[in-house]
């Protein structure tokens, strides 16, 4: 398990002091995910994690920053020295992303937003600030804190700062659309697509790669469809869906409005919020355990539930 830290960082000593060891708390980012897994009330106190990027080691691939900085900011860093992470840019914060456990659009060439994470260190119920993880996957032994954080919805901790991995960027990255093409046979042929994205009619595809590359995948899905170049992918309606891929080449009988479906990650971005369903009642008592043992007052984040989303 994580070890508490007797932090010489006044800035986490700082938040960690804010969150304190009583009373119900919600942190808050951007509010662009703010009602995602249940609104907490209205007259819970809220908190800012603290912002900015403390250490950024391009030729390590890692990044140390601030839960409260922008994923814009992040990104515009990273961007200089020719990197990304799996982040998505959608107007929020590296700490909501991460709670929220949101992956980009693009996750089929960044990986998910999980396996980014190297470190965490956030503030308990007690309002001590823990550590967990390390700054290389080598060096981690023991329970996955990290991993555990990302989509927890803050109701675990309250994140105040990670350690990320990042990835280069790809040589050549290029959009192409297709009003005729059939997304789960590109799909298929892709060796390594950025992304697939379709909307119930129109099918995109980012390739990435080294320009040979790039030239020989758009030629292999030219057999499937006419394909035309792209300037990046449609706006993203607010809703996430998770689906099997057979629930997903069926997307269009289960939602009304418009959708954006990710062809082989089993995500989709739709105009209305997913239909309830039934937890595993395993899964269902394990997260109520854990609940219980890291936040036993249940005063992180309130009204918050990870299993509702």
């Amino acid at each position: 398990m994580a070890a508490t830290l007797a932090s010489a960082d006044p800035v986490l000593a700082d938040f960690a002091e804010q969150v304190g060891a009583e009373g119900p708390v919600a942190v808050e980012g951007g509010r662009t995910r703010w009602l995602v897994g249940g609104a907490p009330p209205p007259d819970v106190r809220t908190v800012r994690a603290p912002a900015g990027i403390v250490e950024y080691a391009p030729e390590e691939m890692t990044v140390r920053v601030r839960a409260g900085t922008t994923v814009a900011e992040l990104d515009a860093e990273l961007s200089s020295r020719g990197q990304r992470t799996p982040l998505p840019d959608r107007g929020g914060t590296v700490g909501g992303a991460l709670a929220v456990g949101e992956n980009h659009p693009g996750l089929l060439g960044r990986g998910r937003v999980r396996s980014s994470l190297l470190q965490v260190r956030y503030v308990s119920a007690d309002g001590v600030l823990v550590n967990g993880g390390g700054p290389t996957v080598k060096n981690v032994t023991g329970f996955d804190l990290p991993r555990l954080m990302v989509g927890s919805l803050g109701t675990l901790g309250l994140l105040a700062e990670v350690i990320l991995r990042t990835e280069p960027n790809p040589a050549v990255s290029q959009w192409v659309v297709s009003d005729d093409a059939d997304p789960f046979a590109v799909r298929h042929v892709l060796l390594r697509p950025g992304a697939v994205l379709w909307d119930g009619g129109r099918t995109w595809a980012l390739l990435e790669g080294q320009a040979d590359d790039v030239a020989s995948e758009r030629a292999a899905i030219a057999v499937h469809g006419t394909f035309t170049d792209g300037d990046g992918w449609p706006e993203l309606p607010p809703h996430r869906w998770s689906l099997t891929p057979s629930g997903l080449r069926d997307i269009g009988a289960h939602a009304t409005g418009r959708f954006v479906a990710v062809v082989g990650a089993g995500l989709v971005f739709a105009a209305e919020p997913q239909p309830s369903r039934i937890l595993d009642p395993a899964a269902r008592t394990v997260g109520e355990r854990l609940k219980r043992n890291f936040d036993p007052d249940g005063r992180l984040n309130p009204g918050r539930d990870p299993a509702a989303r």
